[in-house]
């Protein structure tokens, strides 16, 4: 595993981390599988996890993420178990199995404090905000969790979801050490709407989540997945590793986030940091993708 650091935190993090939805949703492991899982990607020098509260089958089991974490950590050492950086989200909602916004002051404040104590922490690593509300303007979200760090419940604040902007908007009320937006071979929408370079350039950690984005199934004959099995066929290895290692030749200050309910599928995950592609490979992945 490689590790770099992360925005202006103080903290190195490896390059890959493990995302925790699939521990949570419709088609999970059972629990002693799923932490198996964590487990594992610790084992393989991972140290970073991110999850959120709406991580879950639907909204009767808000958390279940948060609290499985929390259990798998519990069962290490505490010297391994303070070097994992647990980065969580608050701000979308479940009403049944559906999504909703719900960016109010109130809400984001009762979120992180039922973040805080399913976690088991005093203090949240990085407290992202799952994606802007329509209905409540972003100084008054991001107000919210500048009062929240300044009360020592988060140490650093992170977007999920926003744009160049919303992250403006943001970063002139409080701090902000990371962007998490969708971004894969399959939606390279942040390097056309800006955010991928501004990131970049405001020392900010660029978290893809979805990195694998739905590789395999019934696109499995178009262009760009023939690109990645040819150039992970020139290092022995399959068309996710070489996606993730695509992810990471975009900068420094990218850390993709890949879930896994297997072991093996995270552990393919983690080798991706060691696969170094040339500058003609990463050219033809950018054209064929």
């Amino acid at each position: 595993m490689k590790y770099r650091p992360f925005a202006s935190t103080g903290w190195d993090i490896s390059v890959i981390g493990l995302g925790g939805v699939p521990l949570s949703f419709a088609s999970r492991p059972d629990e002693a599988a799923a932490v198996d899982v964590i487990h594992h990607a610790l084992g393989c020098g991972i140290n970073v996890i991110d999850t959120a509260d709406a991580y879950c089958r639907d909204g009767s089991e808000t958390g279940h993420n948060e609290r499985l974490i929390a259990k798998a950590l519990a069962l290490l050492p505490a010297s391994e178990r303070q070097s994992v950086r647990v980065l969580t989200k608050g701000g979308y909602t479940r009403p049944g199995s559906g999504w909703a916004p719900d960016g109010r002051p109130e809400h984001l404040r009762s979120a992180c404090e039922g973040s805080l104590a399913r976690l088991g922490a005093e203090s949240i690593d990085l407290y992202q905000h799952h994606t802007p509300d329509p209905d409540v303007p972003i100084e008054e979200t991001i107000g919210a969790l500048a009062e929240l760090r300044s009360e020592g419940k988060i140490r650093h604040i992170g977007v999920s979801n926003y744009s160049v902007e919303q992250i403006d908007i943001a970063q002139s009320i409080v701090e902000i050490a990371s962007v998490q937006n969708q971004y894969s071979p399959r939606h390279r929408v942040p390097e056309s709407d800006g955010t991928l370079a501004a990131t970049g350039t405001r020392n900010l950690a660029f978290l893809p989540w979805s990195p694998l984005g739905g590789m395999g199934g019934a696109k499995t004959l178009d262009r760009g997945l023939d690109a990645l099995r040819a150039v992970g066929a020139d290092h022995g290895t399959g068309p996710h590793r070489v996606a993730l290692a695509w992810l990471l030749a975009k900068g420094p200050h990218v850390f993709p986030i890949p879930g896994a309910s297997r072991r093996e599928t995270i552990e393919d995950s983690a080798l991706a940091a060691d696969l170094v592609l040339g500058e003609a490979e990463i050219a033809l992945l950018d054209r064929s993708l």
